[in-house]
């Protein structure tokens, strides 16, 4: 007998993305470099914006996303802003939580 195909939408997910991500992963290593890295250089990154005007992308998420681009061969910024809608490894390196835009 052939069973059918039954979807099920659910309404909460209770994990987060850094329990989806492989311990031996090597993005895991690299994380930490550039988390550690970016850390050091905080009063350097604040010291070079502005206090006023448009609030612009953080460092601590634009340099992470353009590394994957440069990992992964990504083409274009259109391209990457599409993969860290949808890929939950990327949106783990760059820091974005599950519901994050």
């Amino acid at each position: 007998m052939r069973g059918s195909k039954v979807e099920t939408h659910e309404l909460f997910r209770y994990f987060s993305p850094e329990q989806r991500v492989a311990q031996d992963h090597p993005l895991r290593a690299i994380r930490t470099i550039v988390d550690r890295s970016l850390a050091d250089f905080e009063c350097h990154l604040n010291a070079m914006y502005s206090g006023t005007g448009r609030p612009s992308i953080t460092p601590e998420f634009l340099l992470p996303a353009l590394l994957l681009q440069v990992f992964y061969s990504i083409r274009s910024e259109r391209q990457l802003m599409e993969q860290l809608d949808y890929n939950l490894l990327f949106r783990w390196f760059v820091g974005l939580g599950m519901d994050d835009e």
